[in-house]
C-alpha cells in the first residue's frame, strides 16, 4: 500500500532531524504545504483601465496575442471585479494556492500583488510568488525581494530560470532563512539540492511530459526535496510568439495523462501550468468559441468538445475536471484509501 505524503514527509523529516540535515525551513517555522497550486499571470490590460492593451496584442503589432478567446473577454488584471470572480472561480476547482507571476518591484506585478492577496485570502486561498527572471535579477535583489514579498506574507518563492545564479550564492541565501520554502524549476535535481532548494517543479509541459515525474519525485525524494511536478492541459503559442511546438490538448486527454502520471509519481504537491497564460496556450481559465463584438471575425481555437462537453458547457471544461483531479489526489494521500 502506497505511503500517504503526510507519512513521508514526516519520515523524512525524522530521518533529516536524526543526520542534523534539517532544513532551517523545517527547522523553525515550518511552512504548510498546500495540495494543489496554479500559475496565475496578473500582467493584463485594457485601454479603460491602464492605458492600452498589455499583453492582449503581439508587441509592436495589433495581432491578438493567443490561440484562444477568454470567456470573460479581455480583461484588465487591475479590475477588483475580475480578479475576484478569478480567485472564487480558482478555490471551487479546489486549488488551495495560486502562485502569481512577478517581474520584479515596481513592475506593473507588483503593484497588483495586494489586489491579488486580498483577493486570494477573501476566496480561501493563500498566495505563493514566481519570481521571473526579470532583468538584473542577482541574488541580493532576491534576497531584497523575499524582504519585500514576506511583508506581505508570501512565504512560499517558485523560482523561474533558477541557475542563472550560482549555486552557492543560493545556498548561502537559502541557509539563511527561515520560514520560508523555495522551489527550483529544473529537471536537475542534484543541481537544486546543491543550491539548498526545498524543493522543485517543472512548469514547463512540452519539456517535462508525465513520463517524467515519477523519476524525477523519486530522485527528489532521495535527495531530500519535496516534488511538485507541473500538469497542463497543453500548449499553443503559435499566434503569440510564432511558436511551431504544439502539445494538443486532445479533447482533455493531455490533461488527464499529466495528471494521471502526477498523481502516480507520489508528488508532496502538484502545480498546475497554468490559470491563465493565454500566450502559450496553457490557460484552464474558461474560453469562448466566438469573441463578441469587433473581435468576431477573430478564428480562435476553443474547449469544445472536450470530455464530451459543447457550447457553453465546454468553456469551463478543463476547469470542472481540475475538481474532479484535486479529488483524486487528495483521496490519494489518505491512508488506508491509494492501493
Amino acid at each position: 500500500m502506497r505511503q500517504s505524503r503526510a507519512v513521508r514527509l514526516l519520515c523524512a523529516a525524522v530521518l533529516l532531524l536524526a543526520l542534523g540535515a534539517l532544513p532551517a525551513s523545517a527547522r523553525e517555522d515550518a511552512v504548510a504545504i498546500p495540495d494543489v497550486s496554479i500559475f496565475y499571470y496578473p500582467w493584463y490590460g485594457t485601454p479603460t483601465r491602464d492605458g492600452g492593451w498589455v499583453h492582449w496584442v503581439v508587441p509592436a503589432t495589433t495581432s491578438f496575442a493567443s490561440n484562444y478567446f477568454p470567456a470573460r473577454g479581455l480583461y484588465s488584471s487591475s479590475d477588483p471585479r475580475i480578479v475576484q470572480a478569478q480567485m472564487r472561480e480558482i478555490a471551487a476547482a479546489g486549488i488551495e494556492e495560486i502562485v502569481s507571476s512577478w517581474w520584479g518591484w515596481g513592475s506593473p506585478e507588483d503593484a497588483r500583488l495586494p489586489l491579488v492577496v486580498r483577493a486570494a485570502r477573501r476566496a480561501g486561498l493563500s498566495v505563493a510568488v514566481h519570481l521571473e527572471p526579470y532583468p538584473g535579477r542577482t541574488i541580493a535583489s532576491v534576497q531584497n525581494d523575499i524582504e519585500h514579498l514576506r511583508a506581505l506574507g508570501i512565504k512560499r518563492f517558485f523560482v523561474y530560470h533558477p541557475f542563472d545564479i550560482a549555486d552557492a550564492d543560493w545556498a548561502a541565501l537559502r541557509d539563511g532563512l527561515t520560514g520560508v520554502q523555495l522551489f527550483a524549476e529544473t529537471g536537475l535535481v542534484g543541481h537544486a539540492a546543491a543550491a539548498h532548494f526545498d524543493g522543485i517543479y517543472t512548469y514547463d509541459i512540452l519539456r517535462f511530459g508525465g513520463g517524467d515525474f515519477s523519476r524525477l519525485c523519486k530522485q527528489a525524494h532521495r535527495a531530500h526535496l519535496l516534488c511538485l511536478p507541473s500538469v497542463g492541459p497543453g500548449y499553443e503559442a503559435r499566434r503569440a510568439t510564432g511558436d511551431k511546438r504544439l502539445k494538443p490538448r486532445r479533447d482533455g486527454k493531455t490533461y488527464d495523462s499529466m495528471w494521471r502520471a502526477a498523481i502516480n509519481a507520489e508528488p508532496d504537491g502538484v502545480t498546475i501550468t497554468s490559470y491563465n497564460e493565454w500566450h502559450e496556450g496553457t490557460q484552464i481559465e474558461p474560453a469562448r468559441d466566438q469573441p463578441p463584438g469587433s473581435s468576431a471575425k477573430l478564428t480562435v481555437d476553443s474547449y469544445e468538445g472536450a470530455y464530451g462537453l459543447h457550447g457553453r458547457s465546454a468553456r469551463r471544461a478543463y476547469l470542472d475536471r481540475t475538481r474532479y483531479w484535486v479529488g483524486a489526489f487528495d483521496r490519494s494521500q489518505r491512508p488506508g484509501l491509494a492501493s
